[in-house]
């Protein structure tokens, strides 16, 4: 077994990794003339949330951690969005993009709360 690396070992970032699998299936079936629109765009927004949680996990200082904890939430708010505009635009079903949306939404507050125990970490010092 390999070793893991300290960012695997938190259950949001698990949460976000397993958003963007979630992600990337639902894109798959997007029209191959969005591939480098929208399909992109909300790709790498899900997949920026996953990585900065995990970039966060590496810097030394609270407050650092808390910028990183930002913007993984700013990151999860524009995936959200993107799903939501890709329903609009047929390109998904409510059926596909709900769940994943929920998913989002208990994230969210899962990352939110993280920030702010950053925060009150930091303050504390």
């Amino acid at each position: 077994m390999r070793k893991q690396f300290p960012f695997e070992k938190l259950e949001v970032w698990q949460e976000a990794r397993s958003l963007v699998v979630g992600v990337y299936e639902c894109s798959r079936g997007f029209p191959k003339e969005e591939r480098f629109g929208l399909t992109s765009q909300l790709t790498r927004a899900a997949v920026s949330v996953a990585n900065n949680l995990a970039e966060g996990c590496g810097r030394a200082s609270l407050k650092d951690q808390a910028n990183y904890s930002s913007q993984a939430h700013g990151s999860l708010m524009e995936t959200a969005s993107d799903l939501i505009i890709a329903t609009d635009l047929g390109f998904t079903t409510e059926g596909v993009a709900d769940p994943l949306l929920d998913q989002a939404y208990d994230l969210a507050i899962r990352i939110h709360n993280l920030r702010d125990t950053q925060l009150r970490r930091a303050q504390e010092l």
